[in-house]
């Protein structure tokens, strides 16, 4: 999945706190599909938030329940009854081991994106900043690195982490750190672009006038001015993330149903019922997925758009008056960026 890096958007710094938030600022510029696409993604991805938050009260059964108080789970046993999505053919309760999957993504999407972050922000500032052989030898690196697939670097964690035994430490561990190394040239080199320019701004130049140290300049002054665009780069990378777990769990390195749930895994397992008509066991994981991927990549795509003031201009002018109408909607655009910065 390809990040572009967007034009820098800025919000009006008189308008309160809560509406100069990343996903509620763009919300109020958003119109017309551009907002329908925006809500949708919100509300898959909320939902998403939630099940993963409440899953210990949604779920039915825990994730490796085979039995109740009424007796063991039945088999492959259709959709209904007790068992709202069926059961699979090791007698797992489908609709729990979606619920449960949602936690287990999360907690993937959690360790690999904070770690690229933390790794891709710190490397970049040091390599924009300082420049030199550092800045080449970092460059060249990365290049290399954002080269190699993630789920085969996950595939190769997995074995080295956990020795191929699909635990959660293992399985979760392997496909974050995996992703982490593929993600962090992304981070590195957005924030090395933003470095490299604010550099040179006079706020910079004053703060090496009157004395002030590297490390001061780049966490104080860089540092924050570089980091607007990683929201979008958040929501991007993490339905990447999703389905390399997914990729990972259905090549056969995920996580066992006795330690977590997770959706490659399950989808894996469903592989042998597609020829018996058994439809329910792959069905509802995959929607899982799909709808979970969907709605990060609205989420992102939209901000994306309405980072870029000559999108949004186009957006807000629709078909009401042809090209110019919609020059002069971009012109605006750019010229409320300018004047609210």
């Amino acid at each position: 999945m390809s990040t572009a890096t967007p034009v820098e958007a800025t919000v009006d710094r008189r308008a309160p706190l809560f509406k100069r938030l990343p996903v509620i600022s763009h919300f109020n510029k958003s119109v017309g599909l551009q907002r329908g696409m925006l809500v949708v993604g919100l509300i898959l991805t909320g939902t998403f938030l939630l099940t993963a938050i409440f899953a210990p009260l949604l779920a039915p059964y825990g994730f490796a329940q085979l039995s109740d108080a009424d007796g063991s789970f039945p088999t492959q046993q259709p959709p209904g009854g007790k068992h709202l999505l069926g059961t699979t053919v090791g007698g797992y309760d489908v609709l729990s081991r979606v619920i449960w999957g949602a936690q287990t993504a999360i907690l993937v999407i959690l360790v690999a994106v904070v770690l690229s972050i933390f790794a891709g922000v710190i490397l970049g500032l040091l390599s924009g900043y300082l420049g030199g052989w550092l800045d080449r030898v970092l460059v060249v690196v990365a290049d290399a690195v954002y080269a190699f697939p993630s789920l085969l670097v996950a595939i190769v964690m997995a074995i080295v982490i956990s020795g191929g035994e699909s635990s959660l430490f293992g399985g979760v561990f392997a496909a974050a750190i995996s992703i982490t190394v593929v993600f962090i040239p992304q981070y590195f080199r957005v924030i090395r672009a933003e470095t490299i320019r604010l550099k040179a701004e006079p706020f910079v130049e004053s703060a090496k006038v009157v004395g002030a140290s590297s490390t001061r300049i780049m966490g104080r002054h860089i540092y924050r001015n570089a980091t607007r665009t990683l929201p979008l780069i958040f929501t991007l990378n993490a339905s990447e993330a999703i389905l390399t777990l997914a990729g990972l769990g259905f090549l056969g390195f995920g996580i066992e149903p006795s330690s977590a749930a997770e959706w490659g895994f399950d989808l894996n397992k469903a592989l042998a019922d597609t020829t018996s008509g058994i439809w329910w066991t792959g069905v509802f994981p995959g929607l899982a997925i799909v709808w979970t991927v969907l709605g990060l990549t609205l989420v992102g795509e939209s901000i994306n758009d309405l980072n870029d003031p000559r999108l949004r201009g186009r957006k807000r002018a629709g078909n009401k008056g042809g090209p110019d109408s919609t020059a002069a909607a971009t012109t605006a655009a750019i010229s409320a960026d300018v004047r609210s910065s």
